[in-house]
């Protein structure tokens, strides 16, 4: 059999007859190729024809013409670059590949930093993909005759590996990526070939081992130089492959840009995978290890999705013990990462090393990973619950032992066991439903499995304790909630918007299931479990998991008479708040008209309500006719707690007909007229009164509601706001609190906006606070939310004490959004919200966010008044610190100090819109001026004004001025003094105001206090005289007619010379020597230097030929006072810059000081649900309980937030 050998390519070069379209001849007979590289390029970036197609087009160009073909190839990779140089082949033939790289390079526009494989849009992206499939389809089509002729890939590498290393980022990243595919192609040849030598050896072996007769010494020969040839082509293939990993990867994979380093991770990790016995060693494995620790998010990921592949071959685990003891320790800590995608991948890598590599997490590091399951992004949590799963229960499970319990025990009933375990460990029994969601994608069916659950609960020899039983009842409430609904607790988001069919269909059956299974059970377990609060409550709430339908079809009536009665006694039984409240809703689930067992179960509610009526009448007539103060204990209770019932129900029921409001207000009458009436009476009371009123306005909304029925609602509407009001005043601070929550509501329900949509018959009900209820309102919430810090237990470690100050802070929250929500809807006046604006800086932590958006609200609504509202907040500080201190040594105190700190936040609140805050900006001084001289002392007096110390505070919105307003303030404020008998010329608060007024304090010339001036230009003084024009002294007017001046330059004046400077300190950033196990991958930010500090160069507004005289050379020369250091490898940087330029005026504290206002943060464990429905436009009301079956003020708690 005949050698076969790679094809040569003829010494003469054959001529086509036709000539391709573009292409010309040298002098030398040689193709001068211009235009059918960007046909190639072409081809590639539409994807119209198949690539092999395109591929063996060109093949068969470079089989006639191999210099042509090539200089196509290359100019291909180079316009594929983005660049539009060409290289020819004279270019070629004389010159090396650095000096055709330093051509190409002065080509390149470098002002632009798009390119193919950074430029944004789908057809770029598609481009990258053909981009990568041609350079893979040609590696393919050339492995056996091209590839091995000692010209195309040697000269192609050795292309690549110098662009690769050029300063230009978008050549180095192209090449790079051409390279590392290259590299792919080749990874996959050497594999192939080492599979064909592997068989030529086991044919020739098998050869061999024949007898003497049958032994054919030709196949022999054959297979021999088979394997002669086969090994001569794997070495020529290695040789590629250790040119491109020592030329580009080594160099590339600690690039300054992030794109080319996950490049390098994400090819690496093929190469291992699929070429296993060459490259899965230590010596190439280590540098995943380092790049583990890189800073951008991007390349940790792909080096983790890198080791997941080779985790998870068995095969490749032996492989891997070295690397795994090295780097162990940063692949648990990363789940601690502050990318959420980098910790959900960390994690299953880790679950893949608990799979595959028995004993090799320790038990500390398993407990590291367990509180994720209580995270709140639900992929973190749920890729911890698989690890979990596959730690603690799967391994028992399957063994059918759990925790030395006896082997009879089912293996479903080892799991709650289990479960139970780790929930009791965690010490976190209030978020099972976390825990059921983290587990619900690995261990759903288990989890579903509603007939071991109940078992364990009905079971009566069972040995579980009493925190057992209610995390068995959460978990079983939680499952339930999970199959037939399917979405996450409160604070998980899926991201989803909706469910398939198919998930439907599972959810349906799943209720089916649940509902079967649970209608006998429910009323035994409610029997069992009647006397615990906290177990019968998430028992009542499984009805709304239910297919209540089934108690028709199925002929179920027995057992819906059984609930109806343990449901009873339970009402009965208790009086907590939660326990009436579910069944209540209970109670409403089963009342509706479509079921046919509607007149049964309205009966039944009939019969509990009859019960509880008279109960209250006939203990109200006994109480009345005496004092509360002489009442036995247990008749107050009995009362309090038959109040309790009722106000749970008529929350969710229309008891209407039971005419429960006017013996309330008889009681409501005499605990004001008296003061001894218990307080567990009269709160109650007062929201059995409230619901009433809803459910008359309800029933009057109607259209056929007659005129009378309407005044009679808004006779029992003052009466009761008479008492609430008079309630604000009680000694007790829940009354208090109680009557304020109500008032808020109904001001708000009853506000002008209820007529709105057709609804005028209802104008004689619209009720405005008076003066005085306005007054009282404000005063409760100075007394009742802006407390002092320091309240009791804060700096205890007793749980139970921190924890009863987090309800006592959401409870205030709540009643500061009560109060905002009434200035948002316009019942109360801006001005009132001027006694919260005051308390921003002090209790910053506590509400924080609260005011901020009533703030960002108010400024929507008016922005003049909002405006108005902050001035006047500042004066009411002002004048209570006046009268508290004196007006001397009034600005050293510590309270004055934060006044001004109050001054700055509301100052940085007006946001970068310098433009259109100007008007308001001008005013604020001018007030604030007459403010600071409206009290002036006696002419004999040598004392300074007492108000002008609040010229000081003005000082933080100074920054905010034009140039031309800073001159206005100026000749207004000097008209002002000289209304003053006294000299001020030395007072120093005017001194200072003035200070900040000046021209050499503006805002675009000066650097912050605190910081060294900078150094000027010459240029300098031709801004200055320029300057001198922009304000006419004799103008009075503060008219604001005229708009701040365009710089004459922008970014890109800047950009254009820096870029390339830039990329040479990258380039020598990256050649520097990697030595640690945690580089400093990425750690060359831009540091942008504000335009204000290019601000007096261009600022003047008669500057003439300024933009002439500003070049690149002129700013590079300040380089060293202004650093400046724009990224040539973000778009996006460059774009924020021209933002940047565009508002040149803006105040300079914007360089030194972090606005505050846009960058709040208030501990997740005290945001509240008031919060989030102040946030929504469409949900006006916030305190309300509404009496149409939504019993529920929000969500319980937030899951438990994972720590970065």
């Amino acid at each position: 059999m005949k050698k076969r050998v790679a094809r040569k390519q003829p010494k003469t070069i054959p001529v086509a007859k036709h000539p391709r379209k573009g292409s010309q001849k040298d002098c030398d007979g040689h193709r001068n190729l211009k235009p059918t590289a960007s046909d190639l390029l072409e081809a590639v970036k539409t994807g119209k024809s198949a690539m092999q197609v395109v591929v063996d087009d060109w093949l068969e160009s470079y089989k006639q013409d191999q210099n042509a073909g090539f200089l196509e190839l290359i100019n291909f990779f180079i316009g594929a670059c983005g660049c539009k140089g060409v290289v020819t082949h004279k270019m070629f033939k004389t010159l090396q590949n650095s000096e055709i790289i330093q051509h190409l390079t002065e080509k390149f526009d470098e002002d632009s930093v798009k390119y193919p494989l950074a430029a944004p849009g789908p057809a770029w992206r598609k481009f990258r993909s053909s981009f990568c499939e041609f350079v893979a389809v040609l590696v393919c089509q050339c492995q056996y005759s091209f590839l091995y002729d000692d010209f195309l890939m040697d000269t192609l590498i050795s292309l690549l590996t110098g662009l690769s290393d050029s300063q230009i980022r978008a050549f180095r990243h192209t090449s790079t990526l051409a390279a590392m595919k290259l590299m792919t192609g080749l990874v996959r040849v050497a594999l192939h070939l080492s599979l064909q030598k592997d068989n030529n050896q086991r044919q020739y072996e098998a050869e061999r081992s024949k007898g003497l007769g049958h032994r054919s010494p030709e196949r022999l020969e054959s297979l021999l130089e088979k394997h002669k040839e086969l090994q001569e082509h794997q070495e020529e293939i290695e040789g590629m492959m250790n040119a491109i990993f020592r030329g580009v990867f080594v160099h590339r994979y600690r690039d300054v840009l992030p794109e080319i380093r996950a490049i390098c991770m994400e090819e690496i990790g093929t190469w291992m995978q699929s070429y296993s016995t060459s490259f899965l060693t230590d010596s190439y494995l280590k540098y995943i290890g380092w790049t583990l620790h890189d800073k951008q998010r991007e390349v940790r990921l792909k080096c983790l999705k890198a080791l997941q592949g080779l985790y998870r071959n068995r095969d490749f685990i032996s492989c891997l013990e070295l690397f795994t003891s090295r780097f162990k320790d940063r692949m648990v800590s990363m789940v601690m990462d502050r990318e959420y995608d980098v910790a959900v991948e960390s994690i299953k890598l880790l679950t893949l090393i608990l799979k595959n590599m028995e004993g090799v997490l320790t038990d500390t590091d398993c407990e590291s990973i367990y509180p994720v399951v209580y995270a709140s992004n639900r992929a973190l949590a749920s890729a911890a619950g698989e690890f979990l799963y596959w730690k603690l229960f799967f391994p028992e499970c399957e063994v059918g032992v759990a925790n030395g319990r006896e082997q009879h025990h089912s293996p479903r009933r080892n799991f709650f066991y289990l479960l139970l375990a780790f929930s009791m460990e965690s010490e976190l029994h209030d978020h099972a439903a976390y825990l059921v969601d983290s587990l619900w994608d690995c261990a759903g069916s288990q989890l579903k499995d509603w007939e071991s659950l109940t078992g364990l609960l009905l079971e009566k020899d069972q040995s579980l304790g009493d925190v057992q039983e209610n995390t068995l009842i959460e978990i079983l409430v939680s499952s339930a909630r999970q199959a037939t609904e399917g979405y996450p607790p409160v604070g998980r988001v899926t991201g989803r918007k909706g469910f398939t069919a198919k998930e439907r269909k599972i959810q349906a059956d799943d209720k089916l299931k649940l509902t079967e299974h649970l209608i006998p059970l429910l009323p035994q377990l409610l029997a069992k479990f009647s006397a615990d609060a906290e177990k019968v409550s998430p028992l009542l709430q499984l009805l709304n998991f239910f297919d209540l339908n089934i108690y028709c079809t199925g002929r179920l009536q027995k057992h819906l008479e059984l609930l109806l009665q343990q449901l009873q006694e339970v009402v009965v039984k208790h009086t907590e708040p939660v326990v009436l409240e579910a069944g209540a809703r209970a109670l409403y689930l089963l009342c509706d008209p479509e079921f046919t067992f509607f007149s049964r179960v309205d009966f039944a509610r009939s019969q509990l309500v009859d019960l509880l009526t008279d109960r209250f009448q006939q203990e109200l007539e006994e109480l009345l006719q005496g004092s509360f103060l002489d009442e036995d204990e247990d008749e107050v209770y009995n009362m309090a707690a038959t109040l309790k019932r009722l106000s749970a129900f008529h929350n969710a029921h229309d008891l209407t007909r039971w005419e429960l409001y006017e013996p309330c207000c008889r009681l409501l009458k005499k605990a004001v007229d008296t003061a001894d009436v218990p307080r567990q009476i009269i709160l109650p009371a007062l929201t059995l009164i409230y619901f009433s009123i809803l459910w008359t306005l309800a029933h009057v909304s109607g259209s056929n509601s007659s005129q009378e029925q309407v005044l009679g609602l808004r006779g029992k509407l003052l009466t009761f706001c008479d008492l609430c009001q008079s309630c604000l005043s009680d000694v007790d601070s829940e009354i208090q609190e109680q009557a304020f929550v109500l008032l808020s509501d109904l001001l708000l329900i009853f506000s002008p906006q209820m007529i709105l949509g057709g609804q005028d018959h209802l104008k004689p009900l619209i009720f405005l606070p008076e003066a005085t209820l306005q007054s009282e309102l404000a005063s409760f919430l100075m007394d009742h939310v802006f407390i002092q810090p320091g309240e009791p237990g804060i700096d205890t470690k007793d749980a139970e004490e921190e924890q009863a100050q987090i309800e006592q802070l959401h409870q205030r929250r709540r009643l500061l959004a009560g109060f905002c929500k009434l200035l948002i809807y316009g019942v109360l006046e801006m001005e009132a919200a001027s006694d919260i604006f005051k308390h921003y800086s002090k209790f910053y932590n506590d509400y924080g966010d609260i005011i901020k958006e009533i703030l960002t609200r108010s400024r929507q609504i008016n922005r003049k008044q909002c405006s108005q509202t902050l001035l006047l907040s500042l004066k009411q500080l002002y004048t209570e610190l006046l009268q508290e201190h004196g007006p001397k040594g009034l600005d050293s105190l510590p309270a004055f100090m934060e006044m001004k700190d109050l001054a700055r936040r509301f100052a940085l609140s007006f946001g970068p819109q310098q433009l259109q805050n100007r008007d308001l900006i001008v005013m604020l001084h001018k007030e604030g001026i007459k403010f600071s001289l409206a009290e002036l002392p006696p002419a004999s007096s040598s004392n300074q004004p007492p108000n002008l110390a609040f010229l000081e505070l003005l000082e933080e919105f100074s920054p905010r001025l034009f140039h031309q307003d800073k001159q206005l303030l100026l000749s207004y404020l000097q008209k002002c003094l000289h209304q003053v008998p006294q000299p001020s010329s030395h007072w120093s608060p005017v001194i200072s105001y003035c200070r900040s007024l000046s021209s050499q304090e503006n805002s675009a010339e000066t650097s912050p206090q605190g910081h060294s001036q900078p150094k000027r230009r010459r240029i300098e003084a031709t801004s200055k005289q320029g300057q001198e024009h922009f304000c006419p002294p004799q103008e009075q007017s503060l008219l604001l007619s005229s708009a701040p001046q365009t710089p004459t330059f922008t970014s890109t004046t800047v950009k254009g010379r820096y870029s390339l400077w830039r990329q040479k300190d990258e380039e020598e950033d990256s050649a520097s020597e990697f030595t640690q196990s945690q580089p400093p991958f990425g750690s060359q930010k831009p540091k942008h230097s504000c335009p204000e500090d290019f601000h007096h160069t261009v600022h003047s507004h008669r500057g003439r030929g300024l933009g002439s005289q500003l070049t690149k050379l002129s700013l590079m020369e300040e380089e060293d006072d202004d650093v400046i250091v724009i990224e040539e490898s973000s778009e996006e940087e460059a774009g924020e810059w021209e933002d940047t330029d565009k508002h040149a005026s803006s105040h300079s504290s914007f360089k030194h000081q972090r606005d505050l206002f846009d960058s709040a943060e208030v501990g997740s464990d005290v945001i509240s649900e008031i919060t989030l429905c102040l946030l929504q436009a469409d949900c006006p009301i916030i305190n309300i309980i509404w009496p149409i079956g939504i019993l529920k003020m929000g969500s319980k708690a937030t899951p438990v937030t994972e720590e970065k």
